[in-house]
């Protein structure tokens, strides 16, 4: 134990947090294979456990229930890695504040959007899907839904910065435009059922937000 004026505090070696760390992203990776391959339902604590070489008390002792975890592998899948600093704090949004133009910044925020949602489509359409039923999972959805909202309106308030909007939009026509345009639910049908890549998907989504929310002349 280290001691030191503000009292005792237990002593955390370097090498045990950073074992703890790989336990925890070899769960994450077990259980969002186990998720995509089995569905929500299908899936136990005792499979995540089976796939990532540890107990099932491991699995618990970390994250506590299934919707956790699953909550846990949609938070890394979107990010793209486990470092806790929220979506709108990342490099890209400093990037994305910082263009010169709107097609600049319709390019940043398509190169985010298009792989998070290659990553975690899946996840989250397991989540909304279940969330009729399942009251963890309802939950779970609403906020996500909700957190769908605030980053179309960040990017709404930064895109009316750089251009005005259509005349017959205000902010919430244009946030729940946008709101649409980042269902993952459009992206399974464009990418997964109607084989688009994910390039394609990418460049979509820029043009369309153009074309749905800014005006024909965004110089005027």
């Amino acid at each position: 134990m280290e001691i030191d004026r503000g009292g005792a505090r237990p002593y955390r070696s370097a090498r045990r947090v950073e074992q703890a760390r790989r336990t925890r992203q070899r769960l994450v990776a077990a259980a969002t294979a186990t998720f995509l391959e089995r569905g929500y339902a299908g899936t136990t604590m005792r499979a995540i456990a089976a796939a990532a070489s540890v107990s099932v008390p491991t699995v618990e002792q970390q994250f506590g229930t299934k919707v956790r975890l699953l909550k846990a592998a949609i938070d890394v899948a979107i990010a793209g890695d486990d470092d806790e600093v929220p979506v709108l704090d990342r490099a890209w949004a400093d990037k994305g504040r910082a263009a010169g133009d709107l097609d600049e910044f319709l390019s940043i925020v398509a190169e985010v959007i298009a792989p998070a949602q290659n990553r975690s489509a899946g996840l989250v359409l397991a989540v909304l899907e279940g969330a009729s039923t399942d009251p963890a999972l309802a939950e779970l959805s609403a906020a996500m839904i909700s957190q769908r909202a605030s980053t179309a309106g960040w990017i709404i308030d930064q895109l009316t910065g750089k251009a005005p909007l259509r005349a017959d939009l205000d902010r919430d026509d244009a946030v729940d435009t946008l709101w649409i345009l980042m269902d993952p639910a459009v992206f399974d049908r464009l990418v997964r059922q109607r084989g688009w890549s994910v390039e394609r998907y990418q460049q979509w989504f820029a043009r369309s937000a153009r074309r749905l929310l800014v005006a024909d002349d965004p110089t005027v």
